[in-house]
């Protein structure tokens, strides 16, 4: 997440840098362009007034009088400008020997300075002036000032591509050192786990919002660790006095057993007495060991372990049970390989899974187990041939104290044995889910996946 932000944060700076000089340099185009036609406009304005200097007031003027009068002067500046004069009724006395046979537009009826094509000369701004019966027009061609925006405009491309890469780098560097506060908390936070509750994130000094998350999560961390010791002092709290009372009563009942074997009837009071006490032991052990791997306090020690070795005996303890039950259990793979587990958790998530299959599994049912090794871990599979479960049920079975009854369950048990299974699965890093059977016929099919 944070390389995706520095990323992000890289590009987005980098667009706004680049952004921010387009829009200058565009700008900048445009002022240029646009001071270049006032300054155009201002030396037409200054050849004017010297051309109107030279025309006087006089309306009789012809145009062989107005050439002589201009040739007179022999000013090196008409040269450099298309100079057109006419008269309000739009007769053209005077045209410079530059235009050759172009004529300028009669601008009377528009701005006083227009851009406009002519032909022979190109893009041309053009003036209009106006000295008692005569309309002066001046021209210069913008072939010069249009070679100088492409120019401009190349540059300006260079600068943008050039502000781009740059931006993209900086920004880069940028992010880093920005969100290194951030990572740092990210670090400290993964440190932070049930073996190592009292870490803490280092609060920067300067009093800014980075300051501020570091020390709510820092608050946090104090509450879960807290809780974490509540929790370690309910179970060791919950296994002294919840067991030690069981304990005694059981002693008790068998101090009965003596007194009450004349008569049957209390002797099979007392029995029931005595087979609740031990499902409520089992209980007790089944949601303290729930408790202990939630919170992260069990206990685990994980070693490399031959699966096929493992699976050995308890295949055999299966096919026992099995058959008590009215039923088959095959393997029906066995893949070989090593994983990294805890084999004694391990085998009491393979138990409770097949007991919870043969307990749905009709008479004469078949059991299936299939261990293989997939890419980086491993897959065990049970699949019964009882009903199997809607599929809206499926996530449901693996909560605490769920029981179904469907179809050939005997609807024993005390509806925990899945919800360890899930604990135990999350403890190897790994995950369990339910399905129905794929291949047309009724059951259910759970899988654990393991992670090496």
């Amino acid at each position: 997440m944070i390389r995706s932000l520095t990323f992000r944060l890289a590009w987005q700076f980098a667009a706004l840098v680049t952004l921010t000089t387009v829009v200058v340099l565009v700008s900048g185009g445009w002022l240029l362009k646009h001071q270049a036609e006032r300054n155009m406009e201002q030396m037409h304005r200054l050849q004017a007034e010297e051309l109107e200097e030279l025309l006087g007031d006089d309306p009789s003027l012809t145009s062989t009088d107005i050439r002589r009068r201009f040739d007179a002067v022999h000013d090196a500046d008409v040269s450099l400008y298309y100079i057109q004069i006419h008269n309000a009724a739009g007769t053209v006395l005077y045209r410079s020997p530059n235009l050759g046979s172009a004529i300028l537009p009669d601008l009377s009826d528009r701005e006083p300075h227009w851009t406009t094509p002519i032909e022979g000369i190109g893009r041309t701004r053009v003036s209009e002036f106006y000295k008692g019966p005569w309309h002066i027009q001046i021209g210069s061609p913008l072939t010069p000032m249009d070679r100088m925006l492409r120019g401009y405009a190349r540059v300006s491309g260079f600068l943008i591509l050039g502000v781009g890469l740059a931006g993209v780098g900086l920004g880069y560097g940028f992010s880093r050192v920005t969100l290194r506060p951030v990572r740092a908390i990210e670090e400290t936070a993964r440190r932070i786990g049930a073996d190592n509750l009292r870490e803490r994130i280092p609060v920067s000094p300067a009093r800014d919002e980075l300051a501020g998350l570091a020390a709510l999560l820092n608050q946090m961390f104090d509450r879960l660790e807290g809780s974490f010791e509540q929790v370690k002092r309910f179970t060791a709290d919950a296994s002294h006095e919840l067991k030690t009372p069981l304990a005694l009563i059981r002693l008790n009942a068998d101090r009965l057993r003596a007194r009450v074997a004349h008569d049957p009837e209390a002797s099979a009071g007392l029995a029931d007495l005595m087979e609740e006490i031990g499902h409520m032991n089992r209980i007790i052990e089944s949601l303290l060991f729930i408790a202990k791997a939630e919170s992260g306090t069990l206990s685990l020690v994980m070693r490399e372990t031959d699966m096929p070795a493992l699976l050995a005996p308890f295949v055999e303890d299966a096919g026992v049970l099995a058959e008590d039950r009215g039923a088959r259990f095959v393997l029906a793979r066995n893949d070989a390989g090593v994983m990294r587990i805890e084999p004694s958790l391990l085998r009491q998530l393979l138990l409770n899974l097949v007991g919870n299959a043969l307990n749905v599994s009709p008479l004469g049912g078949v059991v299936t187990l299939e261990s293989q090794r997939t890419d980086g871990g491993w897959r065990l599979a049970v699949t019964d041939e009882g009903p199997g479960l809607p599929e809206s049920q499926l996530e449901k079975i693996f909560e605490r104290f769920v029981r179904y009854e469907n179809g050939g369950a005997s609807g024993r048990g005390h509806g925990l044995g899945l919800a360890i299974c899930r604990s135990i699965a999350a403890l190897h890093g790994g995950s369990i889910r339910a399905e129905n059977r794929a291949d047309g016929r009724s059951g259910l099919r759970v899988i654990v996946e393991l992670r090496g």
